[in-house]
């Protein structure tokens, strides 16, 4: 299983790898709608610190809906999905290595550019580290949760509108307890309590979002 885990985590890094215009777009626009934001507010430190942890995490989350449609897109369309669904290593490993590989394209640059654009929103010290510790945390449940929505619209064509209607209310406790982390620690509070929560949810995703993954796949492609 971990063979499996891995070969398929490698196969769908390379495919991404090839078409780096559509890598590059969700974190284009996570730092195209940080940056734009203060030219439509008034640009002072206390304005942006007070409006940063939303900012940067709505951003987060609205690249991370940006770049799911392709979770298993590609391999509906080409036939591979079928041979997924037939390989004799369970499923649920299979889409756990599928959701591994968008998390590290999409969700680790995120994490990565995120610190430059905290700063940018003149964001102090501490709260660039929960910022880094939170997105941490709340990315890999973005993709673990997005990959449930995914699996479930697949099928449907042009079925971006009914993903995000899916997925977004499933995302809003991850954007409360991430966004407040930051702004708690903006005010020199601990935020060891929304870090443990965002801990234990991505731990429930673990292990619950890959079989659910899998058991819509089955339904989807038994249609």
């Amino acid at each position: 299983m971990l063979k499996a885990y891995y070969h398929l985590l490698l196969r769908d890094l390379r495919l991404a790898l090839r078409n780096r215009h559509e890598l590059a777009n969700p974190l284009i626009f996570f730092v195209l709608v940080v940056t734009l934001f203060p030219l439509a507010v008034t640009p002072t430190p206390d304005v942006l610190q007070a409006m940063a942890p939303g900012v940067i995490w709505v951003s987060a989350l609205l690249a991370v809906l940006l770049s799911l449609d392709r979770l298993f897109k590609q391999d509906y369309d080409d036939g591979s999905l079928d041979q997924l669904m037939l390989s004799p290593n369970p499923l649920m490993i299979l889409v756990l290595a599928k959701v591994s590989a968008h998390w590290l394209l999409t969700g680790l640059p995120l994490v990565i550019i995120a610190p430059l654009l905290g700063l940018f929103m003149s964001l102090p010290t501490e709260a660039v580290s929960a910022l880094i510790y939170s997105l941490l945390l709340g990315t890999p449940v973005l993709s673990l949760v997005g990959a449930i929505g995914v699996s479930l619209t697949v099928a449907v064509n042009r079925g971006g509108v009914l993903l995000s209607l899916i997925i977004l209310p499933l995302y809003i406790p991850i954007l409360i307890f991430g966004a407040n982390a930051v702004d708690v620690a903006s005010d020199g509070l601990p935020v060891t309590g929304q870090l443990l929560f965002l801990g234990a949810v991505l731990a429930l995703a673990l292990s619950l979002a890959p079989l659910a993954t899998a058991v819509a796949l089955r339904i989807t492609a038994s249609r």
